[in-house]
């Protein structure tokens, strides 16, 4: 069903729709409501998408049913030091997805996440993560993604 809908490698044209989408997945995310401030955040990922869509820093799709918003998804590349595994020290971070509830299950995430995953790889990046909601968590696991058992963060 994903192939009805019109996925749309987002320019520096959409950064409203970006922007707005961040704020969205948000919100979802961690459960906030509406009358929290989030103006910190809007302007923090405007100046983020402004530089990071020129650099080809990150990558993102929005999805369109008709002209309607429907769904998105980014991702953000970055560079560490080599290691064995990983000898080019490219890396990359899949973030934002997000589709609209009335059109969940249509293979949407789906479809966004693999054109992520191929520019991804077209880059040469052998190293992708991301963070999973206990929503999205069996999507990604289906595309072959696993928990990560020996990282840590600092809190």
């Amino acid at each position: 069903m994903a192939k009805n809908f019109e996925y749309k490698k987002a320019t520096i044209e959409d950064i409203d729709e970006l922007v707005r989408t961040r704020i969205i997945v948000l919100r979802a995310a961690n459960k906030l409501f509406d009358d929290v401030d989030m103006s910190l955040v809007e302007r923090k990922s405007y100046a983020y998408y402004k530089r990071a869509l020129e650099t080809g820093e990150h990558i993102a799709y929005l999805v369109y049913d008709n002209r309607t918003f429907v769904g998105a998804g980014g991702i953000s590349f970055y560079q560490v030091m080599p290691t064995y595994h990983n000898p080019t020290g490219k890396k990359a971070y899949i973030m934002n997805m997000y589709t609209a509830p009335e059109y969940r299950r249509q293979g949407i995430a789906l479809h966004t996440l693999d054109l992520l995953v191929k520019d991804a790889k077209e880059q040469g990046v052998l190293q992708i993560a991301l963070e999973a909601t206990n929503m999205g968590r069996p999507l990604y696991e289906r595309y072959g993604f696993v928990k990560m058992e020996d990282e840590m963060e600092l809190k």
